[in-house]
């Protein structure tokens, strides 16, 4: 969950400063005098929208540890930090993957993450909240997840949809600029403040929308890195470590404007299920009793 959070958040961020730069280096001026045909700017939303989903990809593991205060463990100073490793080294040798750095960070909230801009420059997070509230084979279980996510290519994947995401958020987003600067403000000259401010306010409200895509396939990778989870460390450890969590969760809650980001939302309902980036955890233990049977 935090690493779509952190992902999307990145992702909108460098896409709106993106855009701000064209517009004061004059590259959206530039788009226009050319023609501003259909393909002149279909090819400038795609440099910027794949430029923008790449650049928050590239920048993933520093964010991750600048924004969530993750410790790496360079040198284990306990036997849990040295078990921690010795566990992701060996689930990645056998997914073939290169070693992940490992990290912890403070939360009670019982969590784990990974990411990173390939299958052998990753990084593999758990809260101090997950350390404490599962037993090792529960937490070996969503180490075996965190790294299956790694072996999928799940961020790689991630972030192609993404980029043609932000393609047609940007494309759309200077159509509705155009539409908002010449038949309501009425600037016959174009692009003028009007089409900058509704631009950026079109981008801004199209990524949210956008984001639903990006969740309904966050939604579906979650099952497999589930599998994958069950395949390291074995379905019942991965259904434990998945009926903890829910425990958890329930005794603690998350707030309100929080809780459809969690890794358990509660009971989805409506509009609120296609904004969150996992399935109910009841979902997710039924499909691997399933696989198990």
């Amino acid at each position: 969950m935090k690493r779509i959070l952190l992902f999307l958040m990145t992702n909108l961020a460098v896409v709106v400063v993106l855009s701000i730069v064209a517009r004061l280096f004059g590259l959206d001026a530039y788009v226009a005098s050319r023609g501003g045909s259909w393909a002149g700017l279909l090819a400038f939303a795609a440099l910027f929208g794949f430029g923008g989903s790449i650049i928050s990809l590239l920048i993933s593991k520093w964010s991750a540890k600048r924004l969530m205060g993750v410790r790496v463990i360079e040198q284990p100073h306990d036997p849990t930090e040295q078990w921690l490793l010795t566990v992701v080294r060996t689930h990645s040798a056998k997914v073939g993957i290169g070693m992940p750095e490992v990290g912890i960070f403070d939360s009670p909230s019982p969590n784990a993450f990974a990411t990173g801009a390939s299958r052998n420059n990753a990084l593999v997070v758990v809260s101090t909240g997950l350390l404490q509230r599962l037993n090792r084979q529960e937490v070996d279980a969503v180490l075996g997840h965190e790294v299956s996510h790694i072996a999928n290519g799940d961020m790689v994947t991630l972030t192609l949809i993404q980029g043609v995401v932000n393609t047609f958020v940007i494309f759309l987003a200077r159509i509705i600029g155009d539409i908002v600067d010449k038949s309501l403000l009425r600037n016959e000259n174009g692009r003028g403040i009007g089409y900058f401010i509704s631009v950026l306010v079109a981008e801004m409200a199209l990524g949210i929308a956008a984001s639903l895509i990006v969740m309904w396939f966050s939604r579906r990778r979650e099952f497999r890195a589930d599998e994958g989870g069950a395949q390291l460390a074995g379905a019942l450890p991965m259904i434990g470590a998945l009926e903890a969590l829910q425990r958890a969760h329930e005794t603690e809650g998350l707030p309100r404007q929080m809780s459809a980001f969690g890794i358990n939302g509660g009971a989805p309902a409506g509009l609120r299920r296609l904004f969150m980036s996992h399935p109910p955890i009841e979902e997710r233990i039924a499909a691997l009793r399933v696989r198990s049977l």
